[in-house]
């Protein structure tokens, strides 16, 4: 029988059962890990990476692994891949790693890579267009992808946890939240459900040792008791953190924080088919009504970063290269004014021919500062006259596809490619683009930085479109956030990165 090393630590009055060494006696080690970025809300259950954002999930949790990665500059690197050359501006070809084996026991060719991506561009919302794939051919360790244009940013792309490479031949195991593939990652998922995975390490692992042998990661939607379970060691890991709940493990010695500035953002995007909000001077009032400094500082504990554009400030076309409306509410009601919106009833409210200035805000529950947000939000509209109401709802991409919203407010890792295009192809222009904002310069100058090679030139392009949808009023941006994940002390190799993802890896450990 296994007997498990307890210790118990006193906190106040609290007694918090250590199980966070979870080694058996027998030297086996398991982990649990909570998460709030894990849920069908949120698009990514299940791990199947060609399934809308699961293959976060499936990068996330050790399961997949891409033909290339980022590093802590957000710079590409080779992963799967070794190398790759540019043969025209219509040819790539990469050079495949030797010695991979799916977790099927398949080899990793560049017919297997094929395979992959060919399922991939027939079946995915974002891929077809960011890749521009043609035709791929695969021989040996060489894969050779044409493309229908220049796509300079392929690479960066081929990055994108959509480009988890799975082996077709094993095929996608289960549907929706509960897809199960064959990856080249870490871990080997024994079972897969919306709400829980099973992991158990893949001993032929052609990275190196893996060091914890079964981890289970487990999805909370609510705050308070992704916190509880951290205290009590029901878990001994967790991403998604409350950030007003930071301050409880901050200065204790049986906890570790790993924290990094991401690319991650808090925006809204107007619904330019609603009738209120094809009033520019309401959209306008909306971001000068809401107190970004205040959200970041009070609400998100000071990790979260004002922002006026789509990317922090560490990227040479972010916050600092353009200009947005500031927090100004006298001039918000100003500018309602001027559209005929006046509290003529002394109700606190502005109102016009009878009606009162109502504004339905949709977001949704899983990122736990966007109904913080709607709240504070709705404190500080309220000072200008608006009436928000705040449809918060796992149900979200339901209303966003159906158009039943005036302010629709997510969360995005604007660059996750390490590259500025992601966010235009995909928010602005692409699938993402709920509120049906249409711009003839917008389109044009998304174009052609998807087909710009210089990477100087791809930059101002970037800043040229992040002020003409600043200058539209379409999009407000809120806060970039500063992302953490909080362990319990004696684990290791689990770290915060830049661009979201690559959380459990083969250098998780307890020691």
């Amino acid at each position: 029988m296994k007997k498990k090393i307890l210790g118990a630590v006193f906190t106040g009055a609290m007694l918090i059962a250590a199980t966070a060494s979870s080694v058996y006696a027998d030297g086996e080690k398991s982990f649990v890990y909570g998460t709030t970025g894990y849920s069908e809300e949120m698009g990514d259950a299940g791990l199947n990476p060609h399934d809308n954002y699961s293959g976060w999930s499936a990068i996330r949790y050790g399961v997949g692994e891409t033909l290339f990665k980022y590093n802590d500059n957000m710079e590409i690197e080779p992963w799967l891949a070794t190398d790759y050359e540019f043969v025209d501006d219509l040819t790539v070809k990469i050079t495949l790693r030797d010695g991979v084996k799916f977790s099927s026991g398949r080899a990793m060719d560049a017919q297997a890579v094929k395979e992959c991506l060919e399922d991939l561009i027939s079946v995915h919302d974002r891929a077809p267009y960011d890749l521009k794939i043609d035709h791929i051919e695969a021989e040996g360790q060489t894969l050779t992808i044409y493309t229908t244009e220049p796509c300079p940013a392929i690479i960066n792309y081929l990055g994108d946890p959509y480009g988890a490479i799975i082996d077709m031949e094993y095929g996608i195991q289960g549907e929706g939240g509960s897809a199960n593939v064959a990856g080249t990652g870490p871990y080997i998922a024994t079972n897969v459900t919306p709400t829980q995975i099973d992991l158990t390490k893949n001993e032929n692992y052609w990275g190196g040792d893996v060091k914890v042998d079964k981890i289970t990661v487990k999805s909370f939607a609510d705050g308070s008791a992704l916190t509880a379970a951290l205290q009590t060691g029901d878990i001994q890991g967790t991403y998604g953190l409350q950030y007003d709940n930071y301050v409880l493990f901050d200065q204790n010695p049986e906890y570790t924080i790993h924290s990094c500035a991401t690319s991650r953002c808090f925006f809204g995007q107007f619904n330019m088919d609603s009738e209120l909000m094809q009033d520019q001077n309401i959209r306008k009032a909306v971001e000068m009504g809401i107190d970004k400094e205040g959200f970041c500082s009070v609400i998100m504990g000071g990790r979260g970063i004002p922002a006026k554009g789509a990317f922090p400030s560490s990227f040479s076309y972010g916050n600092d290269a353009v200009d947005a409306v500031s927090y100004d509410p006298e001039e918000a009601k100003k500018l309602l004014e001027e559209s005929g919106w006046k509290d003529t009833d002394g109700d606190g409210y502005a109102d016009k021919d009878g009606q009162k200035l109502t504004i339905n805000w949709l977001t949704y529950p899983t990122r736990l500062e966007q109904p913080k947000l709607a709240e504070y939000a709705q404190a500080t509209l309220k000072e200008i006259g608006i009436d928000l109401q705040v449809n918060n709802t796992s149900d979200h991409r339901t209303y966003a596809e159906n158009g039943d919203f005036d302010v629709y407010v997510s969360s995005v890792t604007t660059a996750p490619t390490g590259d500025p295009e992601y966010f235009f192809t995909s928010t602005v222009t692409g699938a993402k683009n709920y509120g049906n904002y249409q711009n003839e310069e917008v389109t044009k100058l998304t174009d052609q930085l998807h087909q710009t090679f210089d990477k100087e030139k791809r930059g101002e392009l970037a800043v040229k479109l992040q002020q003409q949808i600043l200058d539209d009023d379409a999009f407000f941006f809120v806060s970039h956030l500063n992302m953490g994940i909080v362990t319990k002390s004696n684990v290791t190799g689990l770290e915060a990165h830049p661009c979201d993802y690559y959380e459990i890896t083969a250098d998780l450990d307890i020691n």
